[in-house]
């Protein structure tokens, strides 16, 4: 796994920031140093487990304690001391044969996270783990490492999901996604919501302020990460996140808000949720927070049949044009000199396709690649917010993996809350070119409710965006299978998010084949014949 990006101003980390220490142990043995908490009384694992950016050896292994989870303070009930927790990794789910153990320390000025490395494992296993405090249990987690570099797998089980607003909906697609028991789980941004929660449309009831403070972001972090069904698709795989604009700020460019008159403690704010995100997530400490600067963009390696290549589209980006909505015929969107990605990522990133000996080439990110016009007017209407704001930087990404010969570019996508299946093209002017890479896009997990479904082809914006083949407005996520001969990809989708319960089903089913760059339909399944509610 490549962790080294190009470094920049925003790349140059402090390793020693690190809120864990954790070493390999022969043996697990009762903590007696000075600086240890007691044990509290109480289960201290109410927040769950995770794992996240495993490679050939090593996987991140995570848990945050927490007494009580929306404590104001963002503490979670804990003491201000610091606990030393014990780890173990096995061979086995019951444990007969673990393989590393060793401890961890849980620092109050990390919100009582732990970041464990668990090194010296056998490539490409699957492996379970747990934490102990005392008489206190974890859950425990099932996690895997990668094959090794060489290696050519014969299948990947890889699920993504974006999306995810509390008040809107209960999180069963994430139960569903977990029951698939997928190889490893992306989540492409907007794992929480940083608005106010009122009465108002709130299925969930749970209210709470406009995450400002860092207590406000370990506080929102916490509620979500009370829900079983999250917890259960942490623990089901190792999970590979990068952030959108909600773990933030809606709609936040760089160094700047949403709105200018909140422009005065914007850097204060970005702190706080950046440390908050790096507490609360199965990150490397290559990722700890340095001030106002974490490092997000990472290569992932799954031997020679898939490259991960997740990307930070918010951190860098040049300020949206022509506001952030959809704007009509907006020159600046095109100016060459304003990038997405910032010039250090967009580096990082192009020498990664010249290197990669990849089947399929994955970019795990935010926003809406493709062209999206919602004008069928020789006017062109397309959002600011999204790479169709930044249409240098998608030509020079686009021309980039084309020019190192890439053989099967996906860009996988969150952000809009509908299914979505696009071909890429190399000149958007010319639609019936062919197609140079495709493009998936998950619904929400909840955000924007319950949602509906349509037909495909139904879209009225498919008539003038002949690239875009399907597109569904229930929520959901993304299941794949990767082998060296294709891309199996099942549009999930459930009935209802606002009572809990909801069956899931594939709404539809397409397959990429190896070098072909377009989108094959092998099923489709309407929610009326399916799973009528």
């Amino acid at each position: 796994m490549n962790l080294t990006p190009t470094p920049n101003r925003r790349t140059v980390l402090t390793a020693g920031l690190v809120g864990t220490a954790a070493v390999a142990a022969p043996a697990i043995t009762t903590p007696t140093t000075a600086f240890a908490a007691p044990t509290p009384r109480q289960d201290p694992f109410t927040l769950g487990i995770a794992s996240g950016d495993p490679d050939a050896t090593s996987v991140i292994l995570w848990t945050r304690l927490a007494l009580d989870p929306l404590a104001d303070d963002g503490r979670g009930g804990m003491a201000s001391g610091t606990y030393q927790l014990r780890w173990e990794v096995a061979e086995d789910e019951r444990f007969r044969r673990v393989v590393r153990r060793g401890r961890a320390l849980a620092k109050p000025e990390f919100g009582h996270a732990v970041h464990v490395e668990a090194s010296g494992l056998r490539p490409d296993r699957e492996y379970w783990y747990r934490f102990r405090l005392g008489r206190h249990l974890s859950p425990v987690g099932r996690t895997r490492t990668t094959p090794r570099a060489g290696e050519m797998p014969s299948a990947l089980a890889m699920a993504f999901a974006s999306c995810a607003r509390w008040e809107d909906g209960w999180f069963t697609a994430y139960r569903h996604l977990a029951a698939e028991r997928p190889d490893v789980v992306l989540h492409l941004g907007d794992y929480f919501y940083e608005y106010q929660a009122g009465p108002e449309g709130n299925v969930r009831g749970i209210e709470g302020p406009e995450t400002m403070t860092l207590a406000n972001y370990r506080q929102r972090h916490a509620q979500y990460k009370t829900d079983p069904d999250l917890q259960a698709a942490h623990a089901v795989a190792p999970w590979l996140v990068t952030w959108d604009d909600h773990e933030l700020d809606n709609n936040w460019a760089d160094e700047m808000p949403e709105k200018p008159e909140e422009q005065p403690g914007f850097l204060a704010r970005r702190e706080a949720a950046f440390r908050a995100y790096y507490e609360n997530m199965p990150l490397r400490p290559s990722s700890a927070p340095s001030g106002i600067d974490l490092q997000l963009y990472r290569r992932v390696r799954w031997g020679r049949l898939a490259s991960f290549h997740m990307l930070d589209t918010r951190q860098y980006r040049s300020d949206q044009a022509c506001g952030d909505g959809f704007a009509t015929d907006c020159a600046a969107a095109d100016d060459p000199s304003r990038s997405i990605t910032g010039a250090a990522q967009e580096a990082w990133l192009l020498d990664g396709f010249r290197e990669s000996d990849a089947r399929w080439d994955l970019l795990g990110q935010q926003v809406f690649f493709a062209v999206r016009d919602r004008d069928e007017s020789p006017a062109e209407a397309v959002s600011m917010d999204a790479w169709d704001g930044y249409a240098a930087s998608r030509r020079r990404i686009t021309e980039g993996w084309l020019d190192a010969g890439v053989r099967n570019p996906v860009v996988l996508t969150g952000d809009v809350h509908t299914h979505w299946a696009n071909e890429l093209k190399a000149d958007w002017d010319e639609p019936e070119g062919p197609s140079v890479g495709t493009e998936l896009v998950t619904s929400s997990i909840t955000s924007g409710g319950n949602g509906q479904d349509l037909e495909i082809g139904s879209y009225p914006w498919q008539e003038w965006n002949e690239h875009i083949k399907f597109q569904n407005q229930l929520r959901g996520y993304v299941s794949t299978v990767i082998t060296p001969d294709s891309m199996d990809v099942s549009f999930r989708c459930l009935p209802y998010v606002e009572e809990q319960g909801a069956p899931a089903f594939t709404r539809a089913r397409y397959v990429v084949e190896d070098g072909q760059h377009t989108l094959n339909l092998v099923e489709d399944n309407p929610l009326d014949t399916v799973q009528p509610r």
